[in-house]
């Protein structure tokens, strides 16, 4: 059995590449550590999204673990636009309808999953049994919709910070579960 786990990085100042998280988010970071502690999952390895909130979310995890952080370029958020948007969640929620809409300069979801496609089937068929993936909201619900059809832009909105879900493969099939809620999350 294989166990793919995601998670979308803690409360942030922005979403530029280097905003850091908040106190709030350093919290949370925290939080998110004893939660895998207590799970008691044996985390075989750690790919993070470059980005400064992604490895400080999980930072704390990695210490704890003693394991490195790979970064990998390929867990980065899908690119919406290149310049913001006034009605980007209409076009998010546009994006989501039609798989490979974009607008210009950006990113369509199908685009987004062909990029994480090839690292996602690389760790599936390496010896690592737990792997934990660390990214962003969008990127994180492609991903998601890859393994269930039905998941799409009311699932991105209901998105927590931190948020995680764990893809386990088994002979059996594949089953995707929120394994995070909201009750964990620090207020």
């Amino acid at each position: 059995m294989k166990s793919l786990i995601v998670v979308r990085h803690c409360e942030t100042e922005g979403q530029d590449r280097e905003a850091p998280l908040t106190t709030k988010g350093f919290t949370q970071a925290d939080e998110l550590t004893k939660f895998f502690i207590n799970r008691n999952d044996s985390v075989s390895k750690i790919i993070s999204s470059p980005y400064k909130r992604a490895l400080q979310t999980i930072q704390p995890l990695a210490q704890h673990l003693q394991k490195k952080i790979v970064k990998d370029a390929r867990l980065s958020e899908r690119i919406l636009s290149p310049t913001p948007l006034d009605n980007w969640t209409e076009l998010l929620e546009k994006s989501f309808e039609n798989l490979d809409f974009s607008v210009e300069g950006g990113e369509s979801n199908r685009q987004a999953f062909q990029r994480v496609a090839p690292l996602i089937r690389s760790e599936l068929e390496s010896e690592e049994s737990t792997v934990v993936f660390v990214t962003h909201g969008n990127l994180m619900t492609c991903i998601l919709k890859y393994f269930d059809p039905q998941i799409g832009f009311q699932e991105w909105k209901s998105l927590s910070n931190p948020d995680v879900f764990q893809i386990t493969f088994c002979p059996k099939g594949t089953t995707l579960k929120r394994i995070w809620s909201e009750q964990i999350t620090c207020k």
